[in-house]
């Protein structure tokens, strides 16, 4: 593992700007992703900082932000106004990003997949989503899914999800994704709820086990691209 550092920015969106960091590993791949949070918080919720220090650690550059707000359309404009910064950006050159989200931000970050490939110029810049306590419903609503952009997405997708998420009902997942076009992986962190939080287990070690998920899941994907 190398070290990394911490650089703050702020991209335009609209007439303002979006408050940001990078986590740029030492060694730099050719991969990156960006991080955002769920309905409350921000780009500090402490299992993001602990994501993008343990994937700029292994050299994979990380780009976490905050946009404050409850309106999924205003919350998937700004995600998108990121994506174009990042792919523009002079001092980072990439060859591809992994688009991820804690819960209202992975919701953000599948809608930005699917109006991006709607495109005429959509190329492949996107390589794949991770969806962190996907919002897949609301707490005992589990008649209305929010399925729908899942459903359209070709990249591939990593769920990481607590089995006790009051938000994600384990089977109605497994049902959604036997139902998606994209190649799918689930990763069930045990008795956890929607917070990631688990009785009886530390909540450093539960990151743990979320953050090599997510490195080992965007290195297979990574390597398959260069085959």
């Amino acid at each position: 593992m190398s070290g990394h550092a911490e650089v703050q920015v702020k991209i335009p969106f609209g007439n303002k700007y979006l408050d940001a960091i990078f986590s740029v590993p030492k060694k730099k791949l050719r991969y990156g992703v960006i991080l955002t949070h769920g309905a409350g918080g921000d780009m500090n919720f402490p299992h993001l900082v602990s994501l993008a220090t343990y994937l700029a650690s292994y050299g994979i550059l990380c780009l976490r932000f905050t946009c404050k707000g409850l309106n999924i359309a205003y919350r998937t404009k700004a995600y998108k106004a990121v994506v174009e910064y990042l792919k523009l950006s002079d001092d980072y050159k990439l060859s591809g990003v992994f688009l991820a989200g804690r819960s209202m931000g992975s919701r953000a970050a599948a809608s930005v997949i699917r109006q991006l490939s709607q495109d005429d110029d959509n190329d492949d810049f996107i390589q794949g989503l991770v969806c962190l306590s996907y919002p897949l419903h609301r707490p005992k609503l589990q008649s209305k899914l929010r399925d729908e952009d899942l459903l359209f997405i070709r990249c591939p997708v990593l769920f990481v999800s607590g089995s006790a998420d009051e938000m994600c009902e384990k089977q109605l997942l497994e049902g959604v994704a036997s139902k998606m076009k994209a190649p799918k992986k689930i990763h069930w962190i045990d008795k956890a709820n929607h917070g990631m939080a688990v009785k009886g287990r530390a909540e450093d070690d539960v990151m743990e086990e979320i953050n090599a998920e997510v490195f080992s899941w965007l290195r297979a994907n990574i390597e398959l691209e260069h085959k």
